[in-house]
């Protein structure tokens, strides 16, 4: 209290240099929730936070309230943005953990070798550029497919991200120009119902990660967390004005505020404990959904997200709320502290643990206990680069940094010793990242197979489609009395029609069948058979046996069976290649299969599932395709399947021929 009128508080050193002065509750905690869910979602698939991905999400609404309270309180403080300030620090932050996980995570990927090298010269590009999602688009990469691995595949949301931090500053002014805080809050979010709208229709047209990756579909996360910073702008300056230290004014009076626990207080805290709490509550059920490609999980399920991030956020910074404080745990707050490089480090570690002990990219899946393993590398790694990296570069600067690296060089021995180590450690990663952009594969072990059928199947004659097929080669006649000699069944007597795993089988099966009708093509499902099998029978060109095999891409469609075997006709024979894949409706499509052929009588299953899962180290590194070796397990499960037919066929012929014959011997014995 004071006998004088109070003055206005001045500003803090921080308000007036620019320079964030405080941190808000909760958001540590936050950062350390959502780390905690997309690393769940990564290293315990699929039990562990099915739908964790959205994590992602939260992060984003989180760097769209900070960055936009920061540059708020920067306008206001100066009148202005310092934007080569502002990108200075926002390269202090990101830019050390990125180099150090990088090139360390990309000389591993050399030494390992194989599929972890693949595209890795323009992923490197794409992390270091912060191009990376539109990069991955332009390559057709795959988030949530089963594709080679990608080594840095989480940088997506990195690039998305900064393209916001380059961008945003130099927009904020345009929404300054716009008078009312009302004004501000809708015209942002107008903006991120207008990107989610975008990634709904990008989506049902069939391009999830397109959609998912897209800065213009994937930005209403940002822009509602821009929106929340307009919202509690007001808020949060008039709280930090009322936490500022007692003003000294002259003749040494002191302006003091009396607090009391009102109730509004108390009001105030337990009405944002609960809030925050449910919000807590309901993005953790967002977490345990599992996505769907379609637009109730993009943007569904991520929008649901950010609202609830949003609410939380805050609960979280709200005057006088207990909710921030209760989250930003020392546990949480110390994960939240080390979350990016978390966040960096701990997909690259699960690609080259799974990569190094199975030769099998994660996708494939892989044994709790690595994940467990890369979750304690990760955190261990994170620790490192935050303190040992992230931390006094943030605090020194590059140049100070350099300076300092300069001043151990020039100490004592032990200090030289450590720096010259440094000097050593960031030469040879260096390098190792420079081996393994230049020892890139031009394509992954699955493409490679699959490539190898096409051009199998182009080089092999071309056969006369209109030339009728023959009938498998009859045994020749013999006294019922003699073994059982199943017919001949040649490449001229098949029709194939298959996925990439036939395409890949390609020169097996021409190999064991010469002459073999094939048409196989990569992503095919049953809804594309029927219109094949009709096309080659409208020109003559079906063969006695038709061999079908596309259970890999999806589920089974019972109707397009039905027309296949309509087609092919009682005169011919249909074989159903089953499925192996590390795909969720591959159980289903095998028994599906199954139970169509025993109610078909000329329809048989060729167990492929079978013959090659005794046998996966034949098969390509996504567990899919099979190499050469697994091509020939391929065409030898069809050459049995069709010689256990053709043997049941010459047995009962000779059963049959055995019985008349010995009707025949009883009625000339009863003559004679």
């Amino acid at each position: 209290m004071t006998s004088r009128p109070a003055a206005p508080p001045p500003l803090r050193e921080a308000e007036k240099s620019g320079v964030p002065g405080r941190r808000y509750a909760g958001l540590d905690g936050l950062r350390a929730i959502a780390v905690a869910l997309v690393v769940g979602y990564h290293l315990f698939p699929p039990s562990v936070f099915p739908g964790g991905f959205v994590g992602v999400d939260v992060f984003f609404v989180i760097s769209g309230f900070l960055i936009t309270t920061l540059l708020l309180r920067e306008h206001a403080a100066t009148g202005g943005i310092r934007l080569g300030a502002f990108w200075i620090r926002r390269a202090r932050r990101l830019l050390p953990a990125l180099a150090l996980v990088v090139t360390v995570c990309a000389s591993a990927a050399w030494l390992i070798g194989g599929d972890v090298l693949l595209r890795v010269g323009e992923q490197v590009l794409g992390a270091f550029t912060f191009s990376y999602n539109w990069l991955s688009i332009a390559g057709n990469a795959d988030y949530f497919g089963l594709a080679a691995p990608e080594l840095f595949r989480n940088f997506w949301s990195l690039a998305v991200e900064e393209q916001f931090y380059v961008i945003w500053p130099l927009v904020l002014p345009l929404f300054l120009l716009i008078p009312r805080t009302w004004g501000r809050v809708g015209a942002t979010l107008l903006l991120a119902a207008a990107s989610a709208t975008w990634m709904a229709s990008v989506t049902s047209s069939g391009a999830v990660t397109r959609g998912y990756f897209g800065t213009d579909t994937h930005a209403f996360g940002i822009l509602l967390g821009v929106g929340l910073a307009f919202a509690l702008e007001q808020v949060l300056r008039s709280a930090a004005l009322r936490a500022e230290p007692p003003i000294l004014l002259a003749g040494g009076w002191r302006v003091v505020t009396l607090v009391h626990d009102t109730t509004a207080q108390r009001r105030t805290r337990r009405v944002t404990g609960v809030i925050g709490a449910l919000a807590l509550i309901g993005l953790f059920v967002v977490a345990f959904v599992p996505a769907t490609p379609t637009a109730a999980t993009f943007p569904g399920m991520l929008v649901a997200a950010s609202v609830l991030s949003a609410v939380a956020i805050t609960a979280g910074v709200w005057p006088g709320s207990a909710f921030g404080p209760a989250i930003d745990r020392p546990l949480l707050r110390w994960i939240g502290d080390r979350s990016y490089g978390i966040y960096l480090w701990h997909w690259p570690l699960l690609v080259l643990v799974v990569a190094g002990v199975q030769g099998t990219g994660p996708e494939v899946g892989f044994a709790p206990l690595l994940g467990v393993a890369v979750l304690a590398m990760t955190l261990a790694l994170a620790e490192v680069s935050y303190r040992w990296v992230e931390a006094p570069i943030r605090r020194l600067g590059f140049r100070g940094a350099a300076r300092a690296l300069g001043r151990r060089l020039k100490g004592s021995p032990d200090a030289r010793l450590g720096a010259l180590a440094t000097l050593a450690a960031t030469l040879m990663v260096a390098g190792g990242t420079s081996a393994a952009i230049a020892s890139a594969p031009e394509m992954g072990s699955a493409e490679a197979v699959v490539t190898a059928g096409a051009e199998a199947l182009e080089s092999a004659a071309p056969e006369a489609t209109a030339t009728p097929s023959p009938a498998p080669t009859e045994a020749p006649a013999t006294d019922p009395v003699d073994e059982v000699i199943p017919a001949v069944v040649t490449g001229d007597q098949i029709s194939a029609v298959g996925d990439s795993v036939m395409l890949a089988s390609a020169p097996a099966l021409l190999a064991r069948y010469p002459g073999i009708q094939i048409d196989a093509a990569v992503s095919r499902s049953t809804y594309a058979g029927p219109g094949i099998l009709e096309n080659l029978a409208a020109a003559g060109a079906l063969r006695p046996y038709v061999v079908i095999a596309l259970g890999t891409n999806g589920p089974v469609n019972i109707p397009s069976l039905e027309r296949m075997v309509a087609v092919a006709g009682p005169d011919r024979t249909v074989l159903l290649v089953n499925a192996y894949a590390p795909r969720s409706w591959i159980p289903g499509v095998n028994a599906d299969l199954a139970a169509f052929a025993q109610t078909h009588p000329r329809v048989r299953v060729v167990d492929w599932a079978g013959a090659i899962g005794a046998q996966p180290q034949l098969l390509a590194g996504d567990q899919i395709h099979p190499g050469d070796a697994g091509g020939r397990v391929f065409a030898d499960a069809v050459a049995s399947t069709i010689d256990a037919i053709e043997l049941q066929r010459a047995q009962i012929q000779h059963d049959l021929a055995e019985r008349l014959y010995r009707s025949s011997r009883e009625k000339v014995t009863q003559i004679q």
